[in-house]
């Protein structure tokens, strides 16, 4: 029901800032919590951040809570996630993700709807 592509992942230097977004398609992008995970290499999915069908509730892993920050415009159907401090342990490909649900969650097999990524490389 919704396609996702991300974009604005780039290489940035430790300290540095990104800002992903994802662009929804479809008229019912009101109607799914967004979020996004991470895979870094080698490694298996890492939940980053989900917000809920409205925008009123978020939720940021301790690994990012306190620097990165997911929004949404249900204008725009775009999704985002501002990143700052980045660190070297950041770099991973970035997923977004969508569900028909109010809020989403941690897991990634409850999340219906996968983009493609965005690689995100902080240099040290």
């Amino acid at each position: 029901q919704v396609q996702l592509v991300e974009s604005g992942g780039g290489l940035v230097q430790a300290g540095g800032s990104l800002r992903l977004s994802c662009a929804a398609s479809g008229r019912t992008f009101s109607n799914y919590a967004m979020g996004w995970f991470r895979r870094a290499p080698g490694l298996e999915r890492e939940f980053v951040a989900r917000i809920s069908r409205s925008g009123a509730s978020t939720y940021h892993a301790d690994s990012v809570k306190g620097r990165f920050t997911i929004s949404r415009d249900n204008a725009k159907t775009t999704v985002y996630l501002q990143m700052l401090s980045l660190k070297p342990n950041d770099t991973a490909v970035y997923y977004c993700v969508a569900d028909m649900s109010p809020y989403g969650s941690s897991r990634p097999d409850d999340w219906d709807y996968w983009g493609k990524g965005t690689l995100v490389t902080v240099s040290s």
